[in-house]
């Protein structure tokens, strides 16, 4: 048998006892950041008797800590979610190994907080899904020592099929319960049925809660945190960002009360890419550019990363579709493990401002080593090996010699 056919295999073996699990306790568990020294504690569980609460420690066994916390649930055509749990833990210490249980029973959980000063590491997917190339890139992830995941749209590819929003909360747990994941949404998240459904992101919403009220936003769909000298917004390419629209006067409003002393570095994620030299999805993200580009470029934003096309691409450092020493330098990373497949068509020739360009199912890390340096590498998935393909240093643009603005 082939590595890839094992592989298939040990998928297939997974998703089956993913399936086959009784799920009477805590299950499809995850972690994300709350302010500076909080956490979020997430799931889910069929036994409506656990109550909404959060043990934990720095010992193995031993929770020195109890927090409590409430609990959602949601309706969708004829499906109705088991009740999904919501508790903040804290305050945390940095840099440190924290054991906790949900509710009153259940397994043990470990989860690391990120450092307090650089450097920081960032592991990056996006169009996630859940296929045997999901399977891979997961554990190559697991493989490195990431402090953030942070996935531009594209989860669970349910796609108004919502027994598979659970599945994709326990194939992703192992991950999600050790490390904060930061997400923001995507199309599949949508969800909305003419007439039936009329509400968007009502999966999505319930399960993912992401700290949009600390940054001032209204909507779960954008917000901003910092982590580690680092300011990372999350747009939503699917909320409106029309000029003077709220997202748009949230963002600039946000950007402008950016201290580069206190978090040099400024990275912004959204789903659908401004620079795109894939067949695929080709100009939708024009109109979003032409509205917060400019935005993004008074405030030297370092990094953009983009998922949608199920492809890798890095561009140059651009603004208004030219080559600028000053503009954000754009990737695009949704090569997950979607179930739609790779977007394997480019446009052709080239266009000189896209620089690495490939269609593999894969992962992304970005190594913030100080308030000036960083480190990224994309990851190819190669015959269920981790493979560096694309790899470059980047320059903070606040302290670029070749950013003179």
């Amino acid at each position: 048998m082939g590595v890839a056919s094992a592989t298939s295999l040990a998928f297939l073996l997974m998703l089956a006892a993913v399936y086959a699990s009784p799920c009477t306790g805590p299950q499809q568990v995850h972690v994300s950041l709350l302010g500076e020294n909080q956490m979020r504690i997430t799931w889910i569980t069929n036994d409506t008797d656990i109550p909404s609460m959060v043990q934990y420690g720095t010992s193995p066994g031993e929770y020195t800590s109890l927090a409590k916390g409430g609990n959602t649930s949601y309706s969708y055509l004829g499906y109705r979610s088991s009740p999904i749990y919501h508790v903040t833990i804290g305050p945390l210490d940095p840099n440190t190994n924290y054991y906790y249980r949900c509710g009153s029973c259940g397994r043990e959980y470990k989860l690391k907080t990120p450092p307090l000063q650089f450097p920081i590491s960032f592991a990056l997917v996006g169009d996630l899904g859940q296929t045997e190339w999901t399977n891979s890139t997961l554990q190559h992830i697991q493989q490195t020592n990431y402090d953030v995941l942070l996935l531009p749209g594209g989860l669970s590819f349910a796609d108004t099929q919502q027994p598979l929003w659970d599945s994709f909360g326990r194939v992703v747990e192992p991950l999600a319960s050790t490390r904060p994941w930061m997400v923001t949404e995507g199309d599949h998240e949508i969800e909305t049925v003419p007439i039936v459904v009329t509400q968007p992101f009502l999966a999505y919403n319930a399960r993912w809660q992401m700290p949009f009220e600390l940054s001032g936003s209204s909507s779960n769909l954008y917000y901003s945190f910092d982590v580690t000298g680092v300011h990372i917004v999350m747009l939503g390419s699917y909320a409106n960002y029309e000029k003077y629209s709220d997202q748009y006067e949230w963002l600039q409003a946000d950007l402008s009360r950016v201290n580069r002393t206190r978090t040099p570095w400024v990275l912004v994620l959204f789903h659908v890419p401004w620079y795109n030299s894939n067949n695929a999805h080709q100009g939708e993200g024009e109109e979003m550019k032409k509205v917060m580009e400019p935005l993004l470029y008074a405030a030297k934003v370092d990094i953009a990363f983009a998922g949608h096309v199920h492809a890798y691409e890095r561009f140059a450092r651009v603004y208004m579709n030219e080559t600028n020493p000053c503009g954000t330098l754009h990737i695009t990373i949704g090569d997950g493990g979607s179930p739609e497949g790779l977007a394997s068509v480019f446009l052709d020739p080239q266009p000189q401002l896209s620089l690495f360009r490939e269609a593999s199912f894969g992962h992304g890390e970005l190594t913030i080593y100080n308030a000036t340096h960083a480190r990224w590498s994309w990851h190819r998935n190669d015959d269920d090996e981790s493979v560096i393909a694309d790899e470059v240093w980047i320059n903070n643009l606040s302290f670029s010699s070749n950013c003179t603005t």
